[in-house]
């Protein structure tokens, strides 16, 4: 049984994680802002922590952490708000690194996208700042000496899960939030995945097969 935290515990992704994580015996601790959201998280087998991880510093995220096998990061701000984005995306990814560090957390996996941290979208174009704010903390994760990895999902659907997936495309198609749930849940039990990127879409080849390369 592993311990992991899921920092942004109520998103699509994370909520069908945690019931992936629960059924297989995990215990599971699901970091959110919204006292509201406690419910749901509970109801998907983890146990909510309420913390607005926004404005913790080092110090703080790393007590959060303490005592957790795994972190993942799932969480984001949303989009809208450039300054918003930055401050969660980049600046609190961050730091939560670094917490992981302090704490003694060897494991964090980021859900990132497909496209980081290529730094290839224009200033015009409004993905800008989140694409940046992305490539900023993957970069940053692949300096530090967690047994990280970061996983680059294409566009999110809530189709049916498939049970596979195509980590070989040059380019992002789409791929559902079940499969990608699966997959952050199949790289954290797989030690082949550390200090690796891994983009995929859905595909033919089986999940844990897929993430052997």
């Amino acid at each position: 049984m592993a311990r992991i935290a899921i920092i942004g515990a109520h998103g699509k992704v994370a909520l069908r994680l945690e019931r992936l994580l629960a059924d297989r015996g995990d215990h599971v601790s699901g970091i959110i802002r919204n006292p509201d959201h406690a419910a749901d998280v509970s109801a998907a087998g983890a146990t909510p922590i309420v913390a607005d991880i926004e404005p913790l510093d080092v110090d703080a995220l790393a007590r959060l952490l303490s005592g957790q096998d795994a972190v993942v990061w799932s969480a984001g701000a949303g989009g809208g708000d450039p300054a918003r984005t930055l401050a969660v995306d980049r600046e609190a990814a961050i730091r939560s690194m670094q917490a992981a560090e302090q704490a003694g957390v060897e494991r964090y996996v980021m859900v990132s996208y497909f496209g980081s941290p290529d730094r290839d979208v224009p200033s015009s174009n409004p993905f800008h700042t989140y694409a940046e704010a992305k490539a900023d903390a993957d970069e940053h994760l692949a300096s530090t000496t967690l047994r990280w990895t970061i996983l680059g999902p294409s566009k999110l659907t809530d189709a049916p899960a498939v049970g596979a997936i195509d980590t070989n495309a040059s380019a992002g198609t789409e791929v559902s939030r079940d499969d990608v749930a699966a997959v952050v849940a199949a790289a954290l039990a797989d030690d082949g995945t550390i200090g690796r990127t891994i983009r995929f879409n859905t595909g033919a080849t089986p999940i844990a097969e897929a993430l052997r390369g």
